[in-house]
């Protein structure tokens, strides 16, 4: 087996969206597509503001995972769902959607992430979906002092196998929430096919002879192992998807290829028919 070593770090950025929610956030350089299939990875940890109220999406899909606490969503398909601490909301933005993500502390406090997982050209206009998971679809393993929370794709590891049934997406994205004790050596395999990110959101990985700290996400080479530990103990997510290698435009809440795929969404929305779209990008 050949293990993955760090290519390059990043660090997340404070910052402030919706109606006052406070977030750490992770975007690729600016005009780059550097975390391609993914576009950005928000963490929320606080009270959580007055939440995300009514906005609009189209052409990639959001993950939002929690692990305290809870977000209510709701769309103008008539969706109302909440994801607590443990469970994954999946919203597919497809051809258009409308939406608002409204928080629901924990004696005051939330945590969770929200991932933007991009769309192949060919999906960007497919009808939006919406999917709640909640802590029971994600199965648990635990190894030598280290446990991985399964939130997509599948897992074979410590004789232990796990799996997510999602829907099958172009991208496969695998995505485990990993707790390593003071200590212990993580050693999973990973499909060489993808490509490989971490995130620490608490304490510190050491991976060969690199750290990446909290608050900070490393993109990892080719291989299909990754090897890591940690002295005094670590969380971090794991996100590994295939690329898709196409262009991005990009323009707040809208992902498309082109420009004028972007002014067209700002245009549908402006319009109010952005929800009412859904056909092939080479017939608009």
């Amino acid at each position: 087996m050949s293990q993955r070593k760090i290519e390059r770090i990043y660090d997340a950025r404070r910052s402030s969206d919706g109606a006052g929610v406070d977030i750490q956030r992770l975007v690729p350089p600016a005009g780059s597509n550097a975390f391609d299939p993914f576009l950005l990875l928000d963490e929320i940890k606080g009270d959580g503001g007055n939440g995300f109220p009514p906005h609009p999406h189209r052409g990639f899909e959001t993950v939002t995972y929690m692990r305290r606490g809870a977000f209510q969503h709701e769309d103008h398909m008539g969706n109302r769902g909440q994801v607590g601490a443990g469970g994954a909301q999946w919203m597919t933005a497809g051809s258009g959607v409308i939406h608002s993500e409204m928080p629901l502390p924990d004696d005051g406090w939330l945590h969770g992430f929200q991932l933007w997982l991009n769309l192949p050209a060919e999906d960007k206009m497919m009808a939006p979906a919406y999917l709640d998971a909640q802590a029971a679809s994600h199965p648990m393993l635990e190894h030598q002092g280290v446990r991985v929370r399964v939130i997509a794709g599948e897992l074979s590891w410590g004789g232990q196998v796990a799996a997510v049934d999602l829907p099958p997406r172009k991208t496969d994205p695998h995505y485990y929430d990993i707790e390593i004790s003071a200590d212990a050596t993580i050693d999973l395999p990973l499909p060489e096919t993808h490509r490989v990110f971490v995130k620490v959101y608490d304490g510190q990985v050491q991976v060969g002879d690199q750290t990446i700290s909290s608050q900070q996400l490393a993109e990892l080479g080719p291989g299909d192992q990754l090897v890591a530990s940690s002295p005094a103990g670590a969380k971090l997510l794991l996100l590994a998807g295939v690329p898709l290698a196409e262009p991005v435009a990009q323009y707040g809440p809208f992902v498309m290829n082109t420009r004028q795929q972007i002014e067209q969404a700002v245009q549908d929305y402006r319009n109010g028919v952005l929800t009412k779209q859904s056909e092939p990008l080479s017939d608009r």
